[in-house]
């Protein structure tokens, strides 16, 4: 087919083969549910608002954020930084901010201001520390922060290189103190670009933190026909370019492991076949994660800004793994063991682009148990597009890289309705979760999400039969995916911070589905009894 004019547009395509494989979790929208505009639950759910709307209102915002800082209480040296407004449809404002201290960044200080017509207010802080610290002079020279760092990257990363240190405050943990903030990039044992992030304190050289800011994942489905891409026309060619979805472009890496690489061009815009076949589905998944978002809850892109990321596919050589990198705000897809099999499945598309709606929004720290939320939020909203876009040769389910045959065996990668089957991650919260990867201790968080969706026992769910127990031995009831997916989005947009540990979690969805239904609704107590189940009480 040929375009009638040359502005972006979708266009249908034949595909040869588009074949994927990379990293998620599965969640589901029961079979009819899902529909490209959901009914809304009157009053609490967020209005949309234009890229210009939403300018408009983070500007007034930050021009009432001195009067806001001052009647929360804070000091003289704390400042308020605006980074999200929501409004509601009936009249609530919720105002997420990021907090300075005599100037410096303070890690760990964002907070959440919900404002309703009445006057009534409520916030949610990732502290109740007051923010202060005795002096803004180092007594530890940054340089010897630089060597902490460097000393903090696992010895299989090569090409470390730390950056400048930034003075912040760290308020994430304990009381806040001065500190000094290195990344040290390199590249880990995987070929994964590292972006280690080491928090040390700034007067007795201790190390306080650390995580990864590359954020990754595995996993995904294979599927094939013909999809729809936006692309654009320019003279006589055609490129991987949807003006539709805030010009997200799709590039060729070339396997190579730095820069953008080369737009995918064409001639006649038939796409599929060598090279183009992972372009292909990169940009697929993109459209398809883009419109979930946009039309099922009302999210404007990423940062609900209007603005689309972009896709880089044939990173490396014998890459197993995709990520998504906030730093460039792209995703990245490898070609798998022996450069066959590209990892850029719809599941890995969703995964990793809700990676950057989570930076957006509670920016999770992506260690410990906040670090286990973040990824079970992209393991969710994953199979939420893979629910969501329907694709009749990939059907949903709740098993993770079921198609990919990672494991050599024909095994899933990751099981939603008992994660433990997966060898490593865990059933339910316990106080050791924090101290494992944070792909394994997501498992409480899937397994919640799937037992508040479909509750606990035996059934077939598209063919696949599962079996969810609960901690307790209580029988928990779902309640649907559709409603399960709004809670959890509503949670992590309204409520959380990026601190926000699996009983902050428990809260924060109580509230979302307080808003959306009422706190003596079903909802309300099957979400209460979904966390129960996993020991989060």
């Amino acid at each position: 087919m040929r375009p009638i004019a040359s502005s972006p547009r979708k266009k249908t395509i034949r595909v040869a083969a588009l074949v994927a494989s990379a990293a998620m979790v599965v969640i589901g929208v029961q079979t009819g549910q899902a529909s490209a505009q959901p009914e809304r639950e009157a009053g609490a759910s967020a209005l949309p608002l234009t890229a210009t709307e939403r300018a408009t209102a983070i500007k007034a915002a930050q021009a009432d954020a001195s009067a806001q800082a001052e009647s929360l209480g804070l000091g003289a040296e704390e400042k308020l930084l605006v980074r999200d407004v929501i409004k509601d449809a009936d009249g609530t404002v919720h105002t997420r901010y990021e907090r300075t201290y005599a100037g410096l960044p303070v890690l760990g200080g964002d907070l959440v201001v919900h404002e309703k017509t009445s006057g009534a207010r409520s916030v949610n802080k990732a502290t109740g520390a007051r923010i202060a610290v005795k002096s803004t002079d180092a007594a530890v020279a940054p340089s010897a922060a630089s060597g902490t760092a460097l000393k903090a990257a696992p010895e299989a990363t090569t090409g470390e290189k730390a950056k400048s240190p930034r003075k912040v405050v760290w308020a994430a943990t304990g009381t806040p103190v001065l500190a000094w903030e290195t990344v040290v990039t390199g590249t880990q044992a995987d070929g994964t670009p590292s972006e280690l992030h080491v928090v040390t304190d700034a007067t007795t050289g201790a190390k306080l933190s650390q995580w990864e800011g590359v954020e990754t994942g595995t996993g995904t489905s294979k599927y094939s026909g013909t999809v729809t891409l936006g692309t654009t026309k320019s003279g006589s060619t055609y490129s991987l370019t949807d003006g539709a979805r805030g010009n997200h472009k799709t590039y060729d890496l070339n396997q190579g492991s730095s820069g953008t690489g080369t737009l995918f061009t064409d001639a006649d815009d038939v796409w599929g076949g060598g090279r183009q076949t992972a372009g292909v589905d990169a940009h697929y998944g993109a459209a398809e994660t883009w419109d979930f978002y946009k039309e099922f809850l009302g999210r404007n892109g990423i940062r609900n800004d209007g603005v689309g990321s972009y896709s880089r596919v044939h990173y490396g050589n014998n890459y197993v793994n995709a990520f998504w990198q906030d730093s460039c705000f792209c995703m990245t897809y490898g070609d798998g063991s022996g450069n066959a099999n590209a990892l850029t499945s719809l599941d890995v598309a969703g995964h990793e682009m809700s990676h950057g709606v989570t930076a957006a929004t509670a920016n999770l720290n992506y260690s410990g148990e906040s670090g286990g939320l973040n990824e079970a939020t992209s393991d969710i909203f994953a199979t939420a597009v893979e629910f969501y876009s329907g694709n009749s040769a990939d059907a949903g389910d709740y098993l993770i890289g079921e198609k990919i045959n990672i494991n050599g065996n024909g095994t899933p990668l990751r099981y939603q309705d008992k994660p433990s089957k997966d060898g490593a991650s865990r059933d339910y919260w316990s106080s050791t979760l924090g101290n494992i990867d944070v792909h394994y201790s997501s498992g409480p968080a899937n397994h919640f999400f799937y037992l508040l969706s479909e509750g606990s026992g035996a059934k077939v769910i598209n063919g696949v039969s599962y079996d969810s127990p609960t901690y307790d031995g209580s029988t928990v009831t779902g309640i649907g995916r559709d409603k399960a997916i709004k809670i959890w989005y509503r949670a992590l947009t309204t409520y959380w911070t990026s601190t926000t540990k699996y009983a902050g979690a428990r809260t924060g969805t109580l509230s979302a589905a307080a808003d959306l239904y009422g706190s003596s609704s079903t909802e309300y107590k099957a979400v209460a009894a979904a966390w129960t189940a996993i020991n989060v009480k």
